[in-house]
């Protein structure tokens, strides 16, 4: 796979899959009603905003890792796919 198809790949499934996950279906359940906080602390809130905001580097280099030094979509196709993301780490 090119890496361009594997960037291209990476990029649709990286939009497609968290906007479904933590946009969509937490709307869906919820519709964007807040309930009191946890344990009534507003703290709790900032603090996990501060967790998601904190994780987003690790996951956009990992998502381009993936795709360009693995040079695979967001699917394993091929053995050799394997053997390239075990050996880059």
């Amino acid at each position: 796979m090119s890496k361009a198809i594997a960037v291209l790949g990476s990029a649709l499934f990286f939009v497609v899959a968290p906007l479904t996950l933590a946009g969509f279906i937490p709307f869906w359940v919820t519709h964007w009603e807040f309930r009191p906080a946890f344990f009534g602390v507003d703290l709790t809130r900032i603090l996990g905003g501060i967790l998601i905001i904190a994780g987003a580097p690790g996951i956009v280099d990992s998502f381009a890792r993936f795709a360009l030094e693995a040079a695979c979509g967001p699917v394993l196709v091929a053995e050799s796919d394997f053997r390239n993301i075990l050996l880059s780490g």
